[in-house]
């Protein structure tokens, strides 16, 4: 399918200088991306992404730089509804698995392997559900392996007043 709209993501402050790079995700792995692999996880909304990135903790939200995107982009996979489900090959529960206690242990990792299958297909993302703790039974996600400033997978930050620092000379740890 060709997913059209705006999506969002809450960042950590640290990487606001770099909103499109996927590559936290690449350093660190994801629900639906082994580490070295890089990927852009967005939200639908910009609750579901403060639920994402705030880790479900209620009241207990980090300093995060919302950002919007604009999104035209084709080959993703809707894994969001049971016809989605089925049509893909692809079970609710293989994606909701612990992947990152079973990614810790060093066992097979459900979510990774619907997501390397799915590429391997030619999907360039994904869309889901949100199995972050607390967020909507609706909250939806776009998780992204291949993108661009160009179709057929053109992704675009929505920052008209350059407001994000160009670089991470901002950044003092």
């Amino acid at each position: 399918m060709r997913f059209r709209g705006t999506a969002y993501r809450a960042h950590h402050l640290r990487w606001s200088w770099s909103p499109l790079s996927g590559e936290g995700a690449k350093s660190n792995g994801g629900r639906f991306n082994s580490k070295g692999t890089a990927a852009l996880y967005l939200s639908l909304d910009w609750e579901t992404a403060v639920v994402e990135a705030s880790q479900g903790f209620a009241f207990r939200i980090p300093p995060l730089t919302i950002v919007s995107y604009d999104v035209d982009c084709a080959d993703v996979a809707d894994l969001s509804t049971p016809g989605g489900l089925k049509k893909h090959g692809a079970t609710r529960s293989a994606l909701a698995c612990a992947w990152k206690r079973l990614a810790e242990t060093g066992e097979k990792v459900p979510s990774w392997i619907v997501a390397d299958r799915l590429k391997a297909e030619g999907a360039a993302g994904i869309l889901v559900p949100s199995f972050a703790p607390g967020a909507a039974a609706t909250a939806t996600n776009l998780v992204l392996w291949r993108w661009s400033e160009a179709l057929p997978h053109k992704v675009t930050l929505f920052d008209p007043d350059r407001r994000l620092p160009r670089n991470d000379a901002s950044w003092k740890p």
